[in-house]
């Protein structure tokens, strides 16, 4: 029996949308305030297409629609047609069989049409529960469900590909020896491809195109899965995730509520335009929608159902599937007002971080969409994390293009400041009430140059997504290091090696919360395709064979990774305040080359462009910690002098970017030391 505090309000006019079990076999109830009759139609097992039975839907007060039925029980197949006014805001359609918005469970038909059907959803957790990572310790790794584990030659061939490959005892060591706590999948709600890429014999491999918010996508089950009979797609998922719970991993789902598969309004008709059009989607007066998406719709979150249907999905999503946090994609969408403005006070906003439902799930916005007023870094409520374009393209332009300027003229274009701004949290974004943790750190995503393309090319390369290299952004901050693409070049070779230990040794040693995009560790190339949603091939599979050079910077990652989790100055909770001592925040001092504080030439000047971090932890749950960053930002060899600080009487080194000789080597403050060009070294300061 459901608690108190989670139990559903008997009057509450949206309680329990979709199908409930009841003593004479279930009930539907579908919210529609635009039609005029509804009717639920149970379909032949054997035959989705064969209409079995018709239930004439009743409406209440409320505008939901309900009706019961003996055979509305697991496993049994049905849809909804919905009839209403002609209307330039509505699209109603009495012959289409359509989905129920709630469905938990989809199955096609011999003609390709999409029916639901009434999920069953046992299942033994066997006493796992979710690991609860604290966000101070989360480190995040983005992954494509089936491209993670299609090439593993450890896992089953008739695994491989599927949430059950995901969740090989090989995967989940390969997770765990790494040393990330959550891995974020690209969207698994059940989706298809657009009718553009279909018509070009194209698919959408992301999977950023949702048909249903409640169903797991069914081609990421292994085959006896997908064949298993109701609920056992559903139970290969929840497997995964009680296996990757057991080993200590959270799962973090990519979820797409901003618009949905039915496209423009001459895409196909399959659940929320078919029910009620005028509630469900940004329209003007006279049909046209509003896009602030760029995918043809835009959900209305100012309609309450709406609003209704995101936080139904994660509950759960959170409770019934024990998934640990949400990364909402083109999240701006989701905050825009009856005038189409974004407000950070939105009510789906506030309730997502609030729902007591919902509580300790991690919830991570991309703070933009495509509408006017679309960029939100920072603007979000507290409670919330955000991607943080801004962190990727300042450390990018660091160590790759100023770089590039510098080769070009003698001189790089600005100093380390804006670089350390971004190492301490990024307090010019997020505010002194959210801390650094509300900034998700990433170098590279899903979407865009891989890390080792970032270092080999200058240009895209995405001929074979079939646009004549329109698609795909233009602006990638990237440098190629002499030559573009493969080089055999040693000097090339070597700096671009050491490029990507600089990009993921600033990521994972900046205060924030760090994302790897999967195969980064290794140095994956997707060939220059900065926009590889349309293949699902090897292009864009995590591949499991390695090249030496890519062991040798597998090893770094895992290195780095332990280094995060050993020092807590490199991952504080709060922003510290000068003069006080903030509990769970890092104590930051800045120094130039030469030892002393920071002037301001020092933090402007292109011709500076070295500084040495001292950060000390103020403890609230872990040892007292100090560790001292010195980073370097030009080609040429520098000498750096390390600082004179009170209660550090050494400087123990622990990583160096430009070096593969162990560590260890102790220094004491006011001695000199040679620093490589373009690197980066880590201390701990005793």
């Amino acid at each position: 029996m459901p608690d108190a505090e989670t139990a559903p309000n008997e009057h509450d006019p949206l309680r329990d949308l979709g199908v409930r079990a009841n003593g004479d076999g279930g009930e539907i109830r579908v919210y529609s305030a635009s039609a005029t009759s509804i009717e639920l139609c149970l379909l032949n097992d054997n035959d989705p297409d064969w209409v079995s039975e018709r239930v004439q839907l009743s409406k209440d007060a409320d505008d939901v629609w309900s009706g019961t039925s003996p055979n509305l029980v697991p496993g049994a197949h049905y849809s909804l047609r919905a009839d209403g006014p002609l209307s330039p805001t509505n699209r109603f359609d009495p012959t289409l069989h359509l989905l129920d918005p709630y469905s938990r469970g989809l199955a096609r038909t011999v003609t390709g049409e999409w029916r639901s059907y009434v999920q069953e959803n046992s299942f033994d957790w066997a006493g796992v529960s979710k690991p609860n990572i604290p966000l101070d310790h989360t480190v995040i790794y983005e992954a494509h469900a089936k491209g993670i584990s299609k090439l593993n030659p450890a896992v089953p061939e008739e695994l491989r590909g599927t949430y059950a490959g995901l969740a090989h005892d090989t995967a989940i060591a390969y997770l765990k020896d790494l040393g990330v706590t959550a891995i974020q999948l690209l969207p698994i709600h059940q989706f298809v491809s657009e009718q553009r890429l279909i018509k070009q014999g194209l698919s959408n491999y992301w999977g950023y195109n949702t048909l249903s918010f409640f169903t797991p996508h069914a081609a990421y089950a292994s085959r006896s899965a997908q064949f298993g009979g109701t609920g056992a797609v559903l139970r290969e998922f929840k497997g995964m995730v009680r296996l990757l719970h057991d080993a200590g991993i959270e799962v973090i789902l990519d979820v797409v509520f901003n618009h949905t598969a039915e496209e423009g309004v001459e895409g196909p008709t399959s659940s929320l335009r078919g029910l009620d059009n005028a509630s469900y989607y940004r329209q003007d007066a006279k049909g046209n929608y509003i896009d602030v998406t760029g995918c043809g719709n835009t959900v209305n979150f100012a309609s309450p159902v709406a609003q209704r249907l995101v936080l139904d999905s994660l509950r759960y999503w959170a409770n019934e599937v024990q998934v640990d946090g949400f990364r909402f994609d083109l999240a701006v969408t989701l905050g825009r007002d009856a005038s189409v403005e974004f407000d950070p006070q939105h009510p789906l906003l506030e309730a997502i971080v609030t729902d007591p439902q919902l509580a300790g799930v991690k919830m991570i916005a991309e703070p933009w969409d495509v509408g006017l007023g679309g960029w939100q870094v920072g603007g979000f409520p507290k409670g919330w994390s955000e991607w943080n374009d801004d962190y990727r393209d300042r450390v990018r332009n660091f160590w790759l293009t100023d770089i590039a300027t510098a080769r070009a003229t003698g001189s790089a274009p600005i100093g380390i400041g804006q670089l350390a701004s971004k190492l301490a949290g990024s307090a010019g974004t997020f505010s002194q009430e959210r801390g650094p943790l509300a900034s998700v750190n990433f170098i590279t995503a899903h979407d865009g140059f891989t890390a080792a393309d970032l270092v080999s090319y200058n240009q895209k390369h995405n001929l074979g997504n079939g646009e004549n290299n329109r698609d795909g952004t233009d602006n990638n901050h990237s440098f190629n290091h002499g030559v573009e693409g493969q080089s055999h070049d040693p000097g090339i070779i070597a700096s671009r090696e050491k490029a990507i230990r600089n990009l993921l040794g600033t990521l994972l040693l900046s205060a924030g919360l760090p994302m790897i995009t999967a195969g980064d560790e290794f140095g994956r190339s997707q060939h220059g395709n900065n926009n590889a949603y349309c293949h699902d091939s090897g292009l864009t599979w995590l591949p499991w064979e390695r090249e030496d050079w890519q062991d040798n910077l597998l090893a770094v990652s895992r290195t780095l990774l332990r280094l995060r989790r050993e020092n807590p100055a490199l991952r504080p909770v709060r922003f510290g305040v000068s003069g006080e001592s903030v509990p769970s925040a890092s104590q930051m001092d800045w120094f130039n080359k030469d030892g002393v504080s920071m002037s301001i030439t020092d933090w402007d000047s292109p011709a500076e462009r070295t500084l040495q971090y001292l950060a000390a932890s103020t403890p609230e749950f872990e040892e007292f910690n100090r560790i001292l960053l010195v980073v370097h930002g030009l080609e040429s060899e520098e000498t750096v002098t390390l600082p004179t600080h009170e209660g550090v009487t050494s400087y123990r080194l622990l990583w160096n970017s430009a070096a593969d000789d162990a560590p260890g080597e102790e220094h004491e403050p006011g001695t000199r030391l040679a620093i490589a060009g373009t690197s980066m070294q880590l201390f701990q300061a005793h």
